[in-house]
């Protein structure tokens, strides 16, 4: 883990916290200043103009959070399909001649195992990105080579399908996992939406005279935990919401006794 990574994760939390505490003691200042100056303010349409703004904050929050749990379970059904169609293309590499078959399978073994490397240690991203990418490379020249050798076998066909399934998930599952991310313009309408939000509430604070640090400090936690979580789940490369990686610890138990007996 480098010095980067601790600040973004810090960042997380520290920035929805400031998001809610500077307006909320900008607001309460401005309010007590309005007090005093007009003893005679109303209450209520401020207390109603606060209700209403809280209400859209509650729906952006509720709706930004929804993006981020659908991506989520798109990243586990493509675990699942990854783990299919590994374990299909193992089975499918014995119906192809070697060297091809045993370099397959053996590739496949190694490719598990990089998968469950970078569900423990995300530092090494880009170095297992790039291996993986090499072994599917691997892979589709030794489709190639089938083909070349008989265009008209259904069993290399069936092989070469498998290796394509495992090609375009791979490129999903990089896809929704490092390139796709809730809108910026969604972030910063949530942002500004709870900017006003604490301002006004901490207005309404400032005229009432019934405000303090522990409410303000209570509502900044608060908000700042939801979005945590929610840059957390949209941000898989932080290592903070994983997803269960039992299949893949399934399908490498299983791919290495297939290994030991077909050694034996």
């Amino acid at each position: 883990m480098n010095t980067k990574f601790y600040f973004e994760i810090a960042g997380m939390f520290l920035i929805p916290l400031l998001v809610v505490l500077i307006p909320i003691f900008i607001g309460q200042r401005y309010g007590i200043y309005r007090a005093k100056k007009s003893a005679d303010l109303q209450h209520t349409p401020v207390g109603a103009a606060v209700g209403a703004a809280f209400g859209l904050l509650a729906f952006m929050l509720a709706f930004t959070f929804q993006i981020a749990a659908n991506r989520y379970d798109a990243r586990k059904e493509l675990l699942l399909d990854e783990v299919t169609n590994i374990r299909t293309a193992y089975l499918r590499a014995g119906l192809i001649p070697e060297p091809f078959r045993s370099e397959t399978r053996k590739l496949l073994v190694e490719y598990v195992d990089l998968r469950i490397q970078l569900s423990s240690d995300a530092s090494k991203l880009g170095l297992l990105m790039s291996r993986s990418q090499q072994i599917l490379d691997r892979f589709w020249n030794y489709s190639e080579n089938l083909g070349e050798l008989d265009r008209s076998s259904e069993n290399y066909a069936l092989f070469i399908s498998s290796v394509n399934d495992l090609v375009d998930n791979y490129n999903h599952r990089i896809t929704m996992t490092l390139e796709y991310r809730i809108p910026i313009a969604i972030l910063w309408v949530l942002f500004i939406i709870a900017f006003l939000s604490m301002l006004a509430l901490g207005y309404q604070f400032g005229i009432s005279g019934k405000g303090s640090f522990r409410i303000n400090l209570l509502l900044g936690i608060v908000f700042a935990v939801v979005m945590f979580l929610i840059l957390s789940l949209d941000r898989p490369e932080t290592g903070i919401a994983k997803l269960n990686q039992k299949p893949m610890f399934t399908i490498q138990h299983q791919l290495q006794e297939m290994q030991l007996n077909s050694e034996k």
